[in-house]
């Protein structure tokens, strides 16, 4: 069983910045991919980003392009999310999640292929 904690959530204003940490403890952690998904208050969980274990490739929704980096350490079993210039509407729990096996790259978008998730985080952008 694989377990992800995050951490580094908090309340910060337009234009700052956040670091979001996920570390994966467990019987011999393998996946395929790490992904950060959040869910709004009344909406469905959406994805943010994502990045093969292996290869270290990255994978961003359209919204936080550019704005947002993801990166890991595999050493550390650890997958950062770190997240720039937020905006209000990036308000949200944010979730770390894990998936086994391989997939096609746009599956990697999909929460349906995760097989393991955090307890999520809080993330508030204020105006």
């Amino acid at each position: 069983q694989v377990q992800l904690v995050e951490s580094g959530g908090g309340l910060v204003q337009a234009g700052g910045s956040l670091r979001l940490s996920c570390a994966a403890s467990g019987r011999t952690f393998s996946s395929y991919a790490m992904g950060w998904f959040r869910q709004a208050p009344g909406k469905e969980r959406e994805f943010v980003a994502a990045i093969t274990w292996s290869a270290g490739s990255t994978y961003y929704a359209g919204s936080v392009k550019g704005r947002f980096t993801i990166s890991r350490d595999t050493a550390k079993n650890t997958v950062v999310l770190q997240m720039n210039s937020l905006k209000p509407e990036d308000t949200a729990v944010y979730y770390c999640a894990a998936a086994r096996s391989s997939m096609a790259r746009w599956e990697l978008t999909s929460s349906s292929k995760y097989d393991n998730w955090g307890q999520g985080t809080q993330v508030t952008v204020s105006s």
